[in-house]
Protein backbone atom coordinates (compact mmCIF):
# COMPACT_ATOMS: atom_id res chain seq x y z
CA UNK A 1 0.00 0.00 0.00
CA UNK A 2 2.54 3.04 0.86
CA UNK A 3 6.10 3.14 -0.83
CA UNK A 4 9.36 5.32 0.65
CA UNK A 5 8.54 4.24 4.53
CA UNK A 6 10.84 5.90 6.15
CA UNK A 7 12.08 6.11 9.56
CA UNK A 8 12.22 9.30 11.19
CA UNK A 9 14.11 9.78 14.34
CA UNK A 10 11.92 12.73 14.94
CA UNK A 11 14.24 16.29 15.41
CA UNK A 12 13.91 17.67 19.26
CA UNK A 13 14.85 20.95 19.59
CA UNK A 14 15.77 22.27 22.80
CA UNK A 15 14.05 25.53 23.40
CA UNK A 16 15.74 28.79 24.48
CA UNK A 17 12.81 31.29 25.02
CA UNK A 18 10.85 32.10 27.37
CA UNK A 19 8.73 29.03 27.52
CA UNK A 20 11.72 26.43 27.01
CA UNK A 21 9.68 23.09 28.22
CA UNK A 22 7.77 22.64 24.55
CA UNK A 23 10.29 20.81 22.52
CA UNK A 24 9.25 21.68 18.27
CA UNK A 25 9.57 18.04 16.72
CA UNK A 26 10.22 18.98 12.71
CA UNK A 27 8.16 16.20 11.18
CA UNK A 28 9.12 16.74 7.88
CA UNK A 29 11.58 19.44 6.30
CA UNK A 30 10.31 19.16 2.68
CA UNK A 31 13.38 18.44 0.21
CA UNK A 32 12.32 14.82 -1.57
CA UNK A 33 11.11 15.76 -4.46
CA UNK A 34 7.18 16.08 -3.88
CA UNK A 35 5.15 19.40 -3.72
CA UNK A 36 6.35 20.88 0.02
CA UNK A 37 4.83 20.19 2.83
CA UNK A 38 2.49 22.16 4.53
CA UNK A 39 -1.74 22.08 5.40
CA UNK A 40 -1.37 19.45 8.26
CA UNK A 41 -4.24 17.61 10.42
CA UNK A 42 -3.44 15.46 13.76
CA UNK A 43 -5.20 13.28 15.31
CA UNK A 44 -4.71 10.91 18.63
CA UNK A 45 -6.17 7.84 19.04
CA UNK A 46 -9.17 7.64 20.91
CA UNK A 47 -8.08 4.43 22.45
CA UNK A 48 -4.24 4.91 22.98
CA UNK A 49 -3.15 8.37 23.40
CA UNK A 50 0.55 7.09 22.87
CA UNK A 51 -0.43 6.73 19.53
CA UNK A 52 -0.33 9.92 17.39
CA UNK A 53 -1.39 10.46 13.26
CA UNK A 54 -0.44 13.69 11.18
CA UNK A 55 -0.79 13.99 8.08
CA UNK A 56 0.28 16.77 5.50
CA UNK A 57 -0.40 17.86 1.64
CA UNK A 58 -0.31 15.98 -0.45
CA UNK A 59 0.20 12.51 0.54
CA UNK A 60 2.46 12.41 3.58
CA UNK A 61 1.54 10.69 6.89
CA UNK A 62 3.65 10.41 9.77
CA UNK A 63 2.55 8.15 12.92
CA UNK A 64 4.22 7.94 16.70
CA UNK A 65 3.27 4.40 18.66
CA UNK A 66 5.41 6.32 21.46
CA UNK A 67 3.89 10.01 21.99
CA UNK A 68 5.67 11.34 19.77
CA UNK A 69 8.98 10.86 20.47
CA UNK A 70 9.95 8.99 17.25
CA UNK A 71 7.82 8.95 13.91
CA UNK A 72 7.53 6.69 10.84
CA UNK A 73 6.81 8.83 7.53
CA UNK A 74 5.15 7.21 5.18
CA UNK A 75 3.39 8.44 1.59
CA UNK A 76 -0.59 7.45 1.35
CA UNK A 77 -1.59 5.76 -1.64
CA UNK A 78 -5.15 4.82 -3.23
CA UNK A 79 -6.53 3.70 -6.66
CA UNK A 80 -8.47 7.05 -6.28
CA UNK A 81 -5.31 9.08 -6.00
CA UNK A 82 -4.26 11.45 -3.18
CA UNK A 83 -4.32 15.16 -4.22
CA UNK A 84 -4.04 16.84 -0.81
CA UNK A 85 -6.39 18.81 1.71
CA UNK A 86 -5.41 16.14 4.55
CA UNK A 87 -7.75 15.39 7.31
CA UNK A 88 -6.97 12.94 10.07
CA UNK A 89 -9.62 11.65 12.71
CA UNK A 90 -9.97 9.46 15.05
CA UNK A 91 -12.78 7.19 16.33
CA UNK A 92 -13.55 5.79 19.59
CA UNK A 93 -12.00 2.36 18.85
CA UNK A 94 -8.92 3.91 18.09
CA UNK A 95 -9.00 3.11 14.15
CA UNK A 96 -7.55 6.64 12.29
CA UNK A 97 -9.39 7.83 9.46
CA UNK A 98 -7.42 9.72 6.41
CA UNK A 99 -9.91 12.15 4.31
CA UNK A 100 -7.90 13.77 1.32
CA UNK A 101 -9.51 15.06 -2.26
CA UNK A 102 -8.79 12.79 -5.03
CA UNK A 103 -6.07 13.68 -8.33
CA UNK A 104 -8.19 15.54 -10.34
CA UNK A 105 -5.85 14.34 -13.16
CA UNK A 106 -7.29 10.69 -12.73
CA UNK A 107 -3.60 8.81 -13.43
CA UNK A 108 -4.42 6.78 -10.45
CA UNK A 109 -7.22 5.19 -12.95
CA UNK A 110 -7.69 3.59 -16.15
CA UNK A 111 -10.07 6.37 -17.44
CA UNK A 112 -9.30 9.36 -19.30
CA UNK A 113 -11.61 11.34 -17.62
CA UNK A 114 -10.65 14.17 -15.30
CA UNK A 115 -11.65 12.94 -11.44
CA UNK A 116 -12.92 14.73 -8.35
CA UNK A 117 -13.59 13.25 -5.20
CA UNK A 118 -12.99 13.33 -1.66
CA UNK A 119 -11.77 10.00 -0.46
CA UNK A 120 -11.46 8.48 2.90
CA UNK A 121 -9.26 6.29 3.57
CA UNK A 122 -9.40 3.47 6.83
CA UNK A 123 -5.94 2.24 9.39
CA UNK A 124 -7.28 -0.26 11.45
CA UNK A 125 -3.73 -0.59 13.11
CA UNK A 126 -2.70 3.05 14.64
CA UNK A 127 -1.70 4.39 11.34
CA UNK A 128 0.62 1.54 9.91
CA UNK A 129 -1.46 0.81 6.92
CA UNK A 130 -4.16 2.03 5.02
CA UNK A 131 -7.42 0.86 3.19
CA UNK A 132 -7.50 1.83 -0.86
CA UNK A 133 -10.10 4.30 0.45
CA UNK A 134 -13.94 4.96 -0.60
CA UNK A 135 -15.21 7.86 -2.32
CA UNK A 136 -17.70 10.66 -1.10
CA UNK A 137 -19.58 12.77 -3.09
CA UNK A 138 -18.25 12.16 -7.02
CA UNK A 139 -20.29 14.66 -9.03
CA UNK A 140 -18.46 14.61 -12.03
CA UNK A 141 -17.73 17.29 -13.52
CA UNK A 142 -18.30 19.43 -10.12
CA UNK A 143 -15.38 20.26 -7.99
CA UNK A 144 -15.32 19.53 -4.29
CA UNK A 145 -12.92 21.02 -1.79
CA UNK A 146 -11.88 21.92 1.77
CA UNK A 147 -13.60 18.70 3.87
CA UNK A 148 -13.84 18.65 7.49
CA UNK A 149 -14.74 15.39 9.86
CA UNK A 150 -16.25 14.20 12.87
CA UNK A 151 -17.21 10.88 15.07
CA UNK A 152 -19.91 10.47 17.05
CA UNK A 153 -18.63 9.54 20.35
CA UNK A 154 -21.65 7.60 21.15
CA UNK A 155 -22.86 5.73 17.93
CA UNK A 156 -19.33 5.82 16.48
CA UNK A 157 -20.87 6.99 12.91
CA UNK A 158 -18.35 9.19 11.17
CA UNK A 159 -19.99 12.74 9.40
CA UNK A 160 -17.97 14.80 6.60
CA UNK A 161 -18.97 18.41 5.34
CA UNK A 162 -17.22 20.19 2.80
CA UNK A 163 -17.40 22.62 -0.22
CA UNK A 164 -18.96 21.78 -3.73
CA UNK A 165 -18.45 24.41 -6.57
CA UNK A 166 -20.27 23.81 -10.05
CA UNK A 167 -16.77 24.75 -11.62
CA UNK A 168 -13.89 25.94 -9.25
CA UNK A 169 -12.62 29.63 -9.73
CA UNK A 170 -15.82 30.51 -12.42
CA UNK A 171 -16.18 33.75 -13.12
CA UNK A 172 -19.39 33.03 -14.08
CA UNK A 173 -22.38 34.32 -12.21
CA UNK A 174 -24.35 31.54 -12.46
CA UNK A 175 -21.49 29.17 -11.31
CA UNK A 176 -22.56 28.44 -7.65
CA UNK A 177 -21.04 27.12 -4.50
CA UNK A 178 -22.55 24.57 -1.43
CA UNK A 179 -22.17 22.92 1.64
CA UNK A 180 -22.60 18.92 0.68
CA UNK A 181 -23.01 16.26 4.12
CA UNK A 182 -22.85 12.76 4.27
CA UNK A 183 -22.52 10.29 7.01
CA UNK A 184 -20.76 6.55 7.01
CA UNK A 185 -20.95 3.98 10.16
CA UNK A 186 -17.21 3.07 9.53
CA UNK A 187 -15.78 5.09 6.58
CA UNK A 188 -15.99 2.33 3.82
CA UNK A 189 -19.44 3.12 3.04
CA UNK A 190 -20.66 6.80 2.49
CA UNK A 191 -24.34 8.26 1.63
CA UNK A 192 -25.49 10.76 -0.97
CA UNK A 193 -24.32 13.94 -0.25
CA UNK A 194 -26.75 16.21 0.33
CA UNK A 195 -26.74 19.99 0.65
CA UNK A 196 -26.92 22.08 3.81
CA UNK A 197 -27.17 25.84 2.76
CA UNK A 198 -29.99 28.13 1.74
CA UNK A 199 -28.11 31.00 0.26
CA UNK A 200 -25.39 29.50 -2.15
CA UNK A 201 -21.99 30.75 -2.77
CA UNK A 202 -20.05 31.93 -5.89
CA UNK A 203 -17.37 29.75 -7.67
CA UNK A 204 -14.67 32.70 -7.08
CA UNK A 205 -13.12 30.78 -3.40
CA UNK A 206 -13.23 33.86 -1.91
CA UNK A 207 -15.14 35.86 0.74
CA UNK A 208 -18.59 35.60 -1.56
CA UNK A 209 -18.24 31.85 -1.76
CA UNK A 210 -20.06 29.55 0.90
CA UNK A 211 -16.72 27.47 2.36
CA UNK A 212 -15.12 26.09 5.27
CA UNK A 213 -17.57 23.85 6.31
CA UNK A 214 -16.89 22.01 9.93
CA UNK A 215 -18.99 19.19 11.83
CA UNK A 216 -19.38 19.02 15.24
CA UNK A 217 -21.70 16.49 17.01
CA UNK A 218 -23.15 16.81 21.13
CA UNK A 219 -23.13 13.76 23.69
CA UNK A 220 -26.96 12.70 22.12
CA UNK A 221 -25.52 13.01 18.95
CA UNK A 222 -26.57 16.46 17.91
CA UNK A 223 -25.13 17.50 14.30
CA UNK A 224 -23.97 20.93 13.73
CA UNK A 225 -21.83 22.68 10.93
CA UNK A 226 -20.75 25.84 10.40
CA UNK A 227 -19.27 27.71 7.40
CA UNK A 228 -18.54 31.45 6.16
CA UNK A 229 -20.50 33.23 3.34
CA UNK A 230 -20.27 36.94 2.55
CA UNK A 231 -19.02 38.42 5.90
CA UNK A 232 -20.76 35.95 8.11
CA UNK A 233 -20.98 32.94 9.89
CA UNK A 234 -23.66 30.48 9.37
CA UNK A 235 -24.93 27.55 11.45
CA UNK A 236 -27.35 24.35 10.47
CA UNK A 237 -27.81 21.48 12.68
CA UNK A 238 -29.95 18.15 12.95
CA UNK A 239 -30.70 16.13 16.28
CA UNK A 240 -31.80 13.12 13.79
CA UNK A 241 -28.09 12.05 13.01
CA UNK A 242 -28.54 13.99 9.40
CA UNK A 243 -31.94 12.77 8.52
CA UNK A 244 -33.58 16.38 8.88
CA UNK A 245 -32.24 19.60 8.98
CA UNK A 246 -33.17 23.40 10.00
CA UNK A 247 -35.32 25.22 7.17
CA UNK A 248 -33.51 28.44 7.61
CA UNK A 249 -29.91 28.75 8.69
CA UNK A 250 -28.81 30.23 11.73
CA UNK A 251 -26.31 33.20 11.23
CA UNK A 252 -24.28 32.82 14.03
CA UNK A 253 -21.82 35.87 13.96
CA UNK A 254 -20.50 38.63 11.62
CA UNK A 255 -17.08 38.52 10.27
CA UNK A 256 -16.08 41.81 9.14
CA UNK A 257 -14.09 42.21 5.71
CA UNK A 258 -14.79 38.18 5.09
CA UNK A 259 -13.14 35.18 5.22
CA UNK A 260 -10.38 35.65 3.44
CA UNK A 261 -7.49 37.68 4.86
CA UNK A 262 -4.97 39.82 3.92
CA UNK A 263 -2.21 38.48 6.08
CA UNK A 264 1.46 40.26 4.65
CA UNK A 265 3.80 37.76 3.16
CA UNK A 266 1.07 35.21 2.93
CA UNK A 267 -0.07 34.43 -1.02
CA UNK A 268 -3.68 33.50 1.00
CA UNK A 269 -5.04 33.35 4.30
CA UNK A 270 -8.38 32.43 5.87
CA UNK A 271 -10.13 33.30 9.26
CA UNK A 272 -12.93 29.91 8.37
CA UNK A 273 -14.98 29.15 11.50
CA UNK A 274 -13.85 25.95 13.51
CA UNK A 275 -16.61 24.52 15.36
CA UNK A 276 -16.85 22.05 18.42
CA UNK A 277 -19.08 20.50 21.14
CA UNK A 278 -17.77 19.45 24.68
CA UNK A 279 -18.64 15.75 25.05
CA UNK A 280 -16.87 15.87 28.18
CA UNK A 281 -18.68 14.07 31.81
CA UNK A 282 -17.70 17.95 33.05
CA UNK A 283 -19.97 20.65 33.95
CA UNK A 284 -19.51 22.29 30.56
CA UNK A 285 -20.74 19.16 28.34
CA UNK A 286 -23.03 19.96 25.41
CA UNK A 287 -21.49 23.35 24.92
CA UNK A 288 -20.35 24.63 21.71
CA UNK A 289 -17.89 26.38 21.14
CA UNK A 290 -16.97 28.72 17.68
CA UNK A 291 -13.67 30.11 16.99
CA UNK A 292 -12.15 32.29 13.80
CA UNK A 293 -10.40 34.93 12.68
CA UNK A 294 -11.19 37.99 10.95
CA UNK A 295 -10.37 42.15 11.09
CA UNK A 296 -12.86 43.95 12.37
CA UNK A 297 -10.21 45.89 14.42
CA UNK A 298 -8.45 46.80 11.17
CA UNK A 299 -6.92 45.06 8.52
CA UNK A 300 -3.83 45.91 10.01
CA UNK A 301 -4.90 43.93 13.65
CA UNK A 302 -6.06 40.52 12.63
CA UNK A 303 -7.38 38.56 15.58
CA UNK A 304 -8.65 35.34 16.95
CA UNK A 305 -12.30 35.06 18.04
CA UNK A 306 -14.22 32.99 20.28
CA UNK A 307 -18.20 32.31 21.08
CA UNK A 308 -20.00 29.58 23.04
CA UNK A 309 -23.37 28.31 23.15
CA UNK A 310 -25.24 26.03 25.95
CA UNK A 311 -28.13 25.35 23.45
CA UNK A 312 -26.72 23.96 20.62
CA UNK A 313 -26.88 26.96 18.57
CA UNK A 314 -29.72 28.92 19.47
CA UNK A 315 -28.36 31.41 21.61
CA UNK A 316 -24.42 32.49 21.68
CA UNK A 317 -22.59 34.73 24.03
CA UNK A 318 -20.76 37.95 22.99
CA UNK A 319 -17.19 37.21 20.89
CA UNK A 320 -14.47 37.06 22.99
CA UNK A 321 -10.62 37.96 21.55
CA UNK A 322 -8.98 35.68 22.21
CA UNK A 323 -4.99 36.76 21.91
CA UNK A 324 -4.24 39.01 24.63
CA UNK A 325 -1.30 41.26 23.04
CA UNK A 326 -2.14 44.87 22.56
CA UNK A 327 -3.53 46.11 19.28
CA UNK A 328 -2.06 46.28 16.16
CA UNK A 329 -0.61 42.80 14.80
CA UNK A 330 -1.88 39.94 13.02
CA UNK A 331 -3.10 36.38 14.63
CA UNK A 332 -4.41 34.16 11.97
CA UNK A 333 -4.83 30.25 10.93
CA UNK A 334 -5.84 29.11 14.05
CA UNK A 335 -7.70 26.00 15.16
CA UNK A 336 -9.73 24.56 17.80
CA UNK A 337 -10.09 21.65 19.09
CA UNK A 338 -12.08 20.30 22.93
CA UNK A 339 -10.20 17.51 25.12
CA UNK A 340 -13.46 15.26 25.74
CA UNK A 341 -11.61 13.96 28.46
CA UNK A 342 -11.75 16.89 30.35
CA UNK A 343 -13.71 19.75 29.23
CA UNK A 344 -10.28 21.90 28.60
CA UNK A 345 -10.20 23.86 25.24
CA UNK A 346 -7.36 24.59 22.89
CA UNK A 347 -6.23 27.09 19.93
CA UNK A 348 -3.45 26.80 18.12
CA UNK A 349 -2.61 30.29 15.76
CA UNK A 350 0.07 32.17 14.09
CA UNK A 351 1.32 35.10 15.96
CA UNK A 352 3.42 38.61 14.96
CA UNK A 353 3.45 40.66 18.00
CA UNK A 354 7.16 40.42 18.65
CA UNK A 355 7.62 42.03 15.36
CA UNK A 356 6.63 44.92 13.60
CA UNK A 357 7.59 42.96 10.44
CA UNK A 358 6.77 39.61 9.33
CA UNK A 359 8.01 37.62 11.92
CA UNK A 360 5.98 35.17 13.46
CA UNK A 361 5.40 32.39 15.72
CA UNK A 362 3.35 29.86 17.19
CA UNK A 363 1.30 30.35 20.02
CA UNK A 364 -1.44 28.02 21.79
CA UNK A 365 -3.68 29.42 23.86
CA UNK A 366 -6.18 27.31 26.48
CA UNK A 367 -9.23 27.73 28.65
CA UNK A 368 -10.09 25.40 31.69
CA UNK A 369 -12.76 27.52 32.55
CA UNK A 370 -15.25 26.97 29.34
CA UNK A 371 -13.76 29.55 26.99
CA UNK A 372 -15.06 32.20 30.14
CA UNK A 373 -11.29 32.99 30.10
CA UNK A 374 -8.24 31.67 27.57
CA UNK A 375 -4.12 32.27 28.91
CA UNK A 376 -1.88 32.45 25.82
CA UNK A 377 1.47 31.19 25.52
CA UNK A 378 4.41 30.71 22.71
CA UNK A 379 4.92 27.06 21.86
CA UNK A 380 7.27 28.02 18.60
CA UNK A 381 10.97 27.78 19.41
CA UNK A 382 12.05 30.86 17.15
CA UNK A 383 9.83 32.71 14.54
CA UNK A 384 9.63 32.28 10.85
CA UNK A 385 9.34 34.49 7.63
CA UNK A 386 7.01 33.40 5.31
CA UNK A 387 7.28 34.18 1.51
CA UNK A 388 3.95 35.23 -0.47
CA UNK A 389 6.19 33.33 -3.68
CA UNK A 390 5.28 29.87 -1.99
CA UNK A 391 2.38 28.02 -1.22
CA UNK A 392 2.06 28.10 2.48
CA UNK A 393 -1.36 26.19 3.22
CA UNK A 394 -4.83 27.09 4.94
CA UNK A 395 -5.16 25.75 8.07
CA UNK A 396 -2.78 24.41 11.23
CA UNK A 397 -4.69 21.78 13.38
CA UNK A 398 -4.41 20.64 17.05
CA UNK A 399 -5.49 17.57 19.03
CA UNK A 400 -6.20 16.78 23.01
CA UNK A 401 -6.71 13.78 24.49
CA UNK A 402 -6.63 13.07 27.81
CA UNK A 403 -4.30 16.22 29.00
CA UNK A 404 -2.13 15.67 26.17
CA UNK A 405 -2.34 18.45 23.48
CA UNK A 406 -0.46 17.99 20.32
CA UNK A 407 -0.57 21.84 17.92
CA UNK A 408 0.52 20.95 14.43
CA UNK A 409 1.83 23.81 12.18
CA UNK A 410 3.88 24.70 8.88
CA UNK A 411 6.74 27.43 9.26
CA UNK A 412 8.28 28.77 6.34
CA UNK A 413 12.32 29.21 6.21
CA UNK A 414 14.11 30.52 2.84
CA UNK A 415 10.97 29.66 0.74
CA UNK A 416 10.47 26.47 2.06
CA UNK A 417 8.04 24.94 4.42
CA UNK A 418 8.65 22.14 6.96
CA UNK A 419 6.01 20.36 9.08
CA UNK A 420 6.74 21.23 13.13
CA UNK A 421 4.64 19.54 16.16
CA UNK A 422 5.20 19.90 19.74
CA UNK A 423 3.54 17.40 22.48
CA UNK A 424 2.34 18.74 25.40
CA UNK A 425 1.00 17.51 29.02
CA UNK A 426 -1.35 19.62 30.67
CA UNK A 427 0.55 20.30 33.42
CA UNK A 428 3.47 21.94 31.54
CA UNK A 429 0.89 24.87 30.59
CA UNK A 430 -0.14 26.08 34.02
CA UNK A 431 -0.22 23.15 36.85
CA UNK A 432 -3.86 22.46 36.44
CA UNK A 433 -4.74 18.95 36.66
CA UNK A 434 -6.26 18.15 34.04
CA UNK A 435 -9.29 16.62 35.68
CA UNK A 436 -9.80 19.33 37.79
CA UNK A 437 -13.38 20.34 36.31
CA UNK A 438 -16.15 18.66 38.37
CA UNK A 439 -18.34 16.06 37.27
CA UNK A 440 -21.63 16.59 36.34
CA UNK A 441 -24.19 15.75 38.58
CA UNK A 442 -25.88 12.39 37.45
Amino acid sequence: MFQHLIFLCAVLLVSTGANGQFKNIILDAGGDGGRQPSEPSVAISLKDNDNIVTAAILDKTYVSSDGGKTWVTQRLTSPHGVYGDPVVISDKKGDFYYFHLSDPTGEGWDSEEILDRIVCQKSTDGGESWSEGASIGYNHPKDQDKEWAVVDLNSNNIYTTWTEFDTYGSKDEECKSNILFSESKNGNKWSDPIQLNQKSGNCIDDDQTTEGAVPAVGPEGQLMVAWAYDSKIYMDRSFDKGKTWLRNDIEVASQPGGWTLDIPGLNRSNGMPILVCDNSETIYRGATYLNWADQRNGEDDTDIWFMRSYNYGDRWDRPVRVNDDEAGSHQFLSWMTVDNATGFIYIVYYDRRASEGMETDVYLAYSVNGGASFENVKISEKPFVPSEDEFFGDYTNIAAHEGRIVPIWTRMDDGKTSIVTTVIEQEQLSGVSPYNNKKRKK
